[in-house]
């Protein structure tokens, strides 16, 4: 198994990567696309972000323990929302032993994921969807593993789409203001933001 796993020191987001390649060119198990916030922090609300490939718990949930329970003690249980996964099963089998699984429909973030560890404690980690654009999961990963951020995973997930909406409504009056004479025909159709027009800074998850 191939892990990528992030402690940023800074607001940029980790590097999602695929498995490495076999001698034989196949495909190998992708990457666990893990960020956490820095070692020794105190996080306010999340301990960092995980974004699987699939909703199938029973597949994801093996990868992300193999690589907690050295970091953070044997994880013995996890709850989640059901909202976000079509199947929840009682139990999941992980490495040399086997995590319990629950779940709060309205009493748990809808996206976030709680882990219990038999020794040392609780961990809570944003779900990125699977489906999620690569940009757009850099910044939920960088975001989540922020020791200093006091947003819920809902609320990240909501920063997240705003941002993503208005860095297209950039690409779009660029294209349009580009597609009319850009300086010679005047003014453009979207003003600057940052003082960079119609690109992402480093605060949105898309960009042209």
């Amino acid at each position: 198994m191939t892990a990528t796993i992030s402690r940023p020191t800074t607001s940029e987001g980790p590097t999602a990567s695929e498995g490495p390649t076999t001698s034989e060119g196949r495909r190998s198990a992708p990457a666990l696309r893990l960020s956490l916030a820095p070692a020794g922090s105190a996080p306010l609300l999340l301990d960092g972000a995980w974004w699987p490939h699939s909703r199938d718990l029973t597949a994801e949930l093996p990868a992300l323990a193999a690589v907690l329970d050295p970091l953070w003690g044997r994880i013995t249980r996890v709850t989640l929302n059901p909202a976000q996964w079509p199947v929840v099963p009682r139990k999941v089998p992980v490495a040399g032993h086997v995590v319990k699984t629950g779940w709060f429909r309205f009493e748990q973030d809808a996206h976030e994921l709680l882990l219990l560890s038999y020794h040392v404690g609780r961990w809570n980690l944003l779900v990125v969807p699977p489906q999620t654009s690569p940009a757009t999961a850099a910044w939920l990963m960088a975001a989540a593993s922020d020791p200093r951020r006091a947003a819920t995973a809902t609320r990240l997930m909501a920063d997240a789409a705003s941002l993503t909406a208005t860095a297209r409504v950039d690409r779009d009056g660029m294209a349009v203001w580009e597609s009319e004479g850009g300086h010679e025909a005047g003014t453009p159709v979207v003003p600057a933001q940052d003082g960079v027009t119609g690109a992402a800074t480093a605060d949105r998850p898309e960009g042209a």
